[in-house]
Order: C-alpha cells, then structure tokens, then sequence
C-alpha cells in the first residue's frame, strides 16, 4: 500500500493568526509541498519561510521520499514573492533574517525537488523556483524578478547567470518586467508547460519517472551538475568521479544489472 500523510506547518504568531501556511502530503514516493497562502497569492513570510523549512528536513531525512514538489494552493500564483506587509511591518534595513529559506536553498535537499508552477512566480517566489532542480508550468504561468520596482535587492539571483543567457538575466533583472511559460520554457529555465489542468498530472509523472529509479544515482545526477557549474572539463571530470564513486560501490549497482538479466524490476535499497 502506498504511504500517504498529511503534515500542516501551523505557527501562531502576534501578527499572524495561527494558520495552516504550508502543507505536506507523500504519495507513492513524492512529497508534495504546498504554500497555502491562496488569499494573499502564497505570499512567503514568516509562517511559510519556516513551514518550508521545516518541510525541506522532512524531505531529506524520510527515506520513503523519493523526489518533492512545491507548489502553491490555488490557480493564481504559485508565490508573489515575499510577503512586503510584512516587509513594511518589521521595517528592516538589510537582507530579510526570516527568508533565509532553509537547506534547499542551501544546497542541503539532496533528493530531487520539481517546481509545479500554478501561477506567477515573482520575485522570492521566482527565488523559490530557481532553488528546485526542475520545474513544470502552467500555460498561464508568468516569471518575474520585481525588486527593481520595490527597492528591494535580489543577491538570491546570482545562479541565474548559469540558468539562463547572462543578457536575459540582466534584462530580468533590470526591466523588472516578467516573463511568460512558454519563454522561460525557450531560455531552458522550465523543463514542460502543460494547460493548466494537467499541471498535477504532468508534474507526477516526471516525480514519478524520477522516484522509479535508483536512489544514489538520482541524487549523484543532482550533485553533479550543481558542483561541476563553471568548472573546466578535467576539473569537472575529477568532481563528478569523487560524487559517483558511492554509487558504484553501492548494493544498488549490483541489483541493477542482476535484475535485468534475471528480467525483474529492480528493487533498490539506496545503499
């Protein structure tokens, strides 16, 4: 039988009413990771930063989970960014303490997380984007990276650089102006768009395609792009080695070639 749990992230707070700011569900292997904030756009403060938080270390350290996706609750936005009443409220002068985002975007989710985006995804909520390794999108879905609008800074978009072509980054950037699906879709940063009613369905069956596979070669895959940006092809070679050494030493790397030849699904271990 398939494993599914439910986990509302409650926090109650003077300025907030407690409130289920981001929900958790597994099925089947996938966590599915929801700002549930449709009212205010799934605006990120305080209760969703550390909602996601919270949900980023149930992903790694549950071993029935396979891949994540985050997404927001409803068809509007899948985040309008930070929370800028919030903002105004706690009145701070430099980076936001409360967006710090967690060990995903720290580079600490060593599992696969896909973006199904539902919506507008600006400014943090573009950041949130940017921070999962793959994305699907709406056909209505929109991408825009805003402070330039607010005053606000956006030191989270150093990575865009290797995402996209440099000009387009600093036409993003600096125009503050967004972007549709179908052109994020051409410059690479979103992996399928689909209407807006097979989002779900899309969206599982890439998790799905992912969670099917085995564990430590999954993630290895993960690790490699991200620590071989940049560098030359030698230097790349001697990182991905060190990274896919584990994996071939692993009891997996045995069952797979065992379970082909004695013509059988593989039954991996993740060791």
């Amino acid at each position: 039988m398939p494993m599914t749990t439910t986990w509302p992230w409650r926090c109650a707070m003077a300025d907030h009413p407690t409130s289920e700011a981001v929900l958790f569900e597994v099925a089947e292997g996938v966590a599915w990771v929801t700002i549930n904030r449709p009212e205010a756009r799934n605006a990120v403060h305080q209760a969703v930063s550390e909602g996601l938080a919270a949900a980023w270390d149930r992903v790694e350290s549950e071993e029935d989970i396979a891949v994540a996706v985050l997404t927001g609750a409803g068809e509007a936005a899948f985040s309008a960014g930070a929370d800028l009443k919030e903002m105004a409220e706690r009145a701070e002068r430099g980076l936001p303490s409360h967006l710090a985002g967690g060990r995903l975007a720290e580079g600490g989710v060593t599992k696969p997380v896909i973006a199904a985006v539902n919506g507008v995804a600006y400014a943090f909520g573009f950041n949130l984007v940017m921070q999962c390794d793959l994305c699907v999108a709406a056909e209505h879905a929109r991408f825009g990276i805003l402070e330039a609008k607010v005053g606000r800074g956006s030191p989270w978009a150093a990575q865009l650089g290797w995402l996209i072509p440099p000009r387009v980054a600093v036409e993003l950037l600096c125009t503050a102006e967004p972007i549709t699906a179908h052109r994020a879709y051409e410059l690479g940063l979103v992996n399928r768009v689909v209407p807006a009613d097979q989002l779900k369905t899309a969206t599982a069956e890439l998790a799905a395609a992912i969670a099917a596979n085995a564990p430590l070669t999954v993630r290895a895959g993960k690790a490699m792009i991200r620590a071989t940006a940049g560098l030359s092809p030698a230097e790349a070679t001697a990182v991905a080695d060190k990274i896919y050494e584990p994996v071939y030493v692993s009891d997996d790397a045995q069952e797979g070639p065992r379970a082909f030849a004695e013509r059988r699904p593989p039954r991996w271990q993740g060791r």
